[in-house]
């Protein structure tokens, strides 16, 4: 019996690439988070390769003598391409592929892979397309003469449509066409969010750095079974889920693609509409990994990108997540919020420190009611057990006896 024999796709192996213009800058960081891009993505990482100048080379990226050693390491460890740290320019990778005779990435094709891998909703693939064909549209290069498409005929004498104005228009016809049907999505997720915001239902984002453990946290307070694993952009589709709190008022928790260093422009652009979802929330849910030595850093990036997408005047719970992974001592903090709150999502210990936060939070943007109901007003006191605090309830002669907080919505209601 002939022996099966196992196919297996060859991994890339690269090489990394940075440009280290100060002493100050965070190269050896950024390197060190793309080297888990790579990993996230199914690539192996060879070897590390910083070039200090200035600035990044406008026509190599590197110099032309940092060239020479990457082509020699590429030679040496048997690299099958390498990945520049920052977006490069059309001519940059040009000349760098015909320098090295090998192939060229940079950070933004690495994360669109990774994005294109982990969308799942018909959303998310869009956005995803998108982004890659804004991408490849500034990046068309090609022979003008030798690749004319010649035709016999009236009105096809000439030049006729060249490769690359064909490839051109392809792309900007489809772009057009997603654009379309982003907007359709996007006019549905705004219906949703239009009947959210009419329910008194608080609506809680989760957003982070990637790999702070949102989706993990998603999981053990909703038993969402979001995939959760150590890397970076495990999950990229929003997930909502309700939770309902020890007053007996439910809450709904959103996850959000998280954030990252340099995130490329062409996603901030695609992926509005889903990070979106924490501009419309009422409240904001920070996941930070306290026990990564950059957290600090990482904390003002998410601070940054909240800033781009106007989302602002929101309470923020700060949630210092993975402290099952801290040997002790110690403690970073948050300034720019309501409340912080140490936690493992993995072990659940302080989650209970969270749910109370959260429901202290809420409590402050509530008004406090204290009536009588008609028993026939049975409704209304449901309405104040799931939408509101109820502090008091007692069975009168006369009726109901109620002392609760409730969101204003309900109050006007009743």
């Amino acid at each position: 019996m002939a022996e099966l024999i196992e196919i297996k796709e060859n991994a890339e192996r690269v090489i990394l690439v940075g440009v280290q213009a100060s002493e100050q800058d965070d190269t050896a960081e950024s390197l060190e988070e793309l080297r888990e891009l790579a990993r996230t993505a199914g690539a192996e990482t060879l070897g590390v390769v910083i070039q200090n100048r200035e600035s990044a080379h406008p026509g190599t990226y590197i110099g032309k003598g940092k060239i020479a050693e990457v082509a020699a390491l590429v030679s040496e460890l048997g690299a099958t391409g390498i990945i520049c740290d920052d977006e490069l320019a059309p001519a940059q990778m040009k000349n760098l592929e015909n320098y090295l005779d090998c192939k060229v990435m940079d950070r933004t094709m690495l994360i669109l892979d990774i994005f294109a891998q982990h969308a799942v909703t018909r959303e998310g693939k869009i956005q995803v397309e998108l982004a890659q064909l804004k991408y490849r549209q500034t990046r068309l290069i090609g022979s003008h003469g030798a690749l004319s498409r010649l035709g016999g005929g009236i009105g096809t004498r000439g030049p006729g449509e060249n490769k690359l104005e064909s490839d051109r228009r392809q792309i900007r016809g489809r772009i057009a066409q997603l654009g379309r049907e982003l907007a359709e999505v996007k006019k549905n997720r705004e219906v949703a969010r239009s009947l959210r915001s009419k329910s008194p239902t608080p609506v809680f984002a989760i957003v982070g750095y990637t790999n702070a453990g949102k989706s993990t946290l998603l999981n053990y307070l909703t038993e969402a079974g979001v995939l959760s694993e150590d890397m970076l952009f495990a999950t990229l589709d929003p997930t909502t889920r309700n939770r309902r709190l020890a007053s007996g008022e439910e809450i709904l928790l959103t996850d959000t693609v998280g954030f990252i260093r340099k995130l490329p422009h062409h996603l901030v652009d695609a992926f509005r509409s889903t990070l979106e979802e924490a501009k419309y929330s009422d409240g904001i849910l920070h996941v930070v990994d306290a026990s990564n030595e950059e957290a600090e850093k990482q904390m003002h990036i998410v601070y940054e990108t909240l800033r781009q997408l106007e989302i602002k005047d929101k309470p923020i719970i700060t949630v210092f997540n993975k402290q099952d992974r801290i040997p002790g001592g110690r403690t970073i903090k948050d300034l720019k919020a309501e409340r912080t709150v140490k936690l493992s999502a993995k072990t659940g210990e302080g989650v209970e420190e969270l749910l109370t936060a959260i429901s202290e939070l809420l409590a402050e943007r509530k008004i406090l009611v204290e009536k009588v109901f008609g028993y026939q007003e049975a409704g209304k006191i449901q309405q104040i057990r799931k939408f509101g605090q109820l502090l008091e309830e007692d069975y009168r002669e006369d009726g109901i006896y109620v002392k609760a907080y409730v969101p204003k919505e309900v109050f006007c209601a009743l």
